[in-house]
This record gives C-alpha cells, structure tokens and sequence, in this order.
C-alpha cells in the first residue's frame, strides 16, 4: 500500500496484478469509504484475468488525506474528480471504473462529470440518489433494520474489539457475514490514522457522506453515461433495497443488471467468482 498524489490530494492505493505495467487495462475501485469494502479476493481474480486492478481510500478514511470528517471542506464532486485525477496519476485513463454503496456515488458523478477518464463503469450496492430521503419511486432503507441498527449504542472507537464487535452486530442486522464483518472491522480499525471517534466513526461506517454536499442531482443525467456498464445489487440488501440497483440499470442506457440472490450490502465470499467474470467481460467488451 501508498499513497499517491492526485490533483493536489493523497490517495491511499493498493495495487494488484500489472501493477506496474502502464499498458495493462486499469480497474480502478472507489472505497466505500475504505479501499478494503473491495474484498482482497475480487482484486486478486480481476488481476489474474490480467488487469492492473487499484483500490483506493475516498478523502477521510484509511491512508488518504484525512482532515475533519465532522466538518468535510470538499463535496460529492471534488470526490468524483479525485477518481479522474487519480486514473490520469496511474497512467491508466481512460479506466474501468467501479464504486460500491458510497463509493458508487462517486463512480456514477465521475463517468458523468470526466467522461474521457473511463470506459467502463461497474456499480455495485448503490443508488441513483444522494443521502437522505430518496426519490418516491426508490425504496428507502428497510424501516426494521435501521430501527434495530440505529438504536444500538456506539462504541468506544479507540476500542478495537468494541469497534469489530459493533460492526459484527451491524452486518447481522443487515444481512452480512458477521463473522467477516468482524475481521474486516479490524482491519480497517488498524489502518485508521489513530483513535480519534470522529476519525474511526469515519472509517467504519461511512457518515461522513451524509455531511456532505451532493448537489445538484445527478440521476437525471444517468441517460448519458455512453460506457459499458454492469449493476451489481445483493437482494438481500437492507440498506439500499434492490431496486435501487434495478433503477440504475434501467436509468443507463445498455447497463447489465446482476443480482446476487444471497447477498445483501456486501460481496461475500461465494459470489466473488461471479462478480469477477462480469467486471472482466465487461473489459472485454471494450473496443
């Protein structure tokens, strides 16, 4: 892992496969916030179905520049840039580029904002709307598991087992792998740049993107993203239902849509095979 410099701000980077090979095809993966909501499994599939495969921490989290994720100083858009400027770093634009939950946000301003900085787009456990109340004919986040996952007391962020605890806890109300979720709690929580609650908060799960701004909308404009595109959705998904997915892939003109029956906000162990093969036939589809 490093860092690289991007339009003036650090990314923490991760590289497999080609990593050094400029001419291997690019797939670039938007954390989630972190770089490690892509599991190291996919990666490695994707590198051996030789591309040169980069995932990277959004602003606020893991090794990328962190400065007050209570009070972010940057929008939805300055992230879709930092997607740009870091393909153009790598020397790897245009790219395959793939966000998933918030991470999928920052993908889908990026193909629409940079368009000449990607050729592929994969979108996996997202929506086409920002934080907050979605659109009437989206489904909002399931009502009894937010009940149940917003009613907890949080931890003690400068507790790592506390911290792998919550987020095992959180995964079981949601659907996922507590088990997996647990390792990867701690995971995260050593990357985390010390143990301030804000920092760690950040980290974990993400909040910081509901302090930032996201406008203006952008699912408008989803009928011009001119890229091959595959939709990834968990059936399963609590948080962001499947038709939130469905609507995507409906909204972008030729996306394939690919639900994973036993997955909810997560790719779990068992679909990183299939998910793996679409991301690369996408590639192939590329001229």
């Amino acid at each position: 892992m490093t860092t690289v410099d991007a339009g003036g701000i650090a990314l923490g980077v991760e590289s497999f496969g080609d990593g050094r090979r400029v001419d291997a095809p690019l797939v670039l993966l938007v954390g989630g916030p972190t770089m490690l909501s892509w599991p190291d499994a996919l990666c490695e599939r994707l590198a051996a179905g030789g591309r040169r495969v980069v995932r990277y921490d959004l602003r606020d989290s893991g090794e990328s520049t962190t400065a007050d994720p209570q009070e972010p100083a940057y929008t939805l858009r300055d992230l879709a840039a930092d997607a740009a400027a870091l393909a153009d770093a790598l020397g790897g634009a245009p790219a395959h580029l793939a966000g998933i939950g918030v991470g999928g946000m920052v993908a889908q301003v990026a193909a629409l904002d940079r368009p000449g900085s990607f050729r592929a787009l994969t979108l996996v456990g997202t929506r086409p709307v920002a934080p907050g109340p979605p659109d009437d004919d989206l489904p909002d986040h399931d009502r009894a598991a937010m009940g149940r996952l917003f009613a907890r007391q949080p931890p003690d962020w400068t507790d790592r087992e506390a911290v792998a605890e919550f987020a095992a806890a959180g995964a079981e109300i949601l659907g996922d792998d507590p088990v997996a979720a647990r390792a990867l709690a701690g995971r995260v929580w050593d990357r985390t740049p010390g143990t301030a609650p804000p920092v760690q908060m950040a980290n974990q799960t993400g909040l910081v993107f509901s302090r930032l701004d996201c406008e203006p909308r952008w699912r408008e404009r989803l009928p011009g993203i001119a890229v091959p595109t595959l939709v990834v959705h968990g059936r399963r998904n609590r948080f962001f239902p499947v038709g939130n997915g469905e609507a995507l892939a409906r909204e972008i003109p030729g996306a394939r849509l690919l639900v994973l029956d036993e997955a909810a906000t997560a790719i779990p162990d068992a679909a990183v095979g299939e998910v793996a093969e679409a991301m690369l036939t996408l590639g192939q589809t590329l001229s």
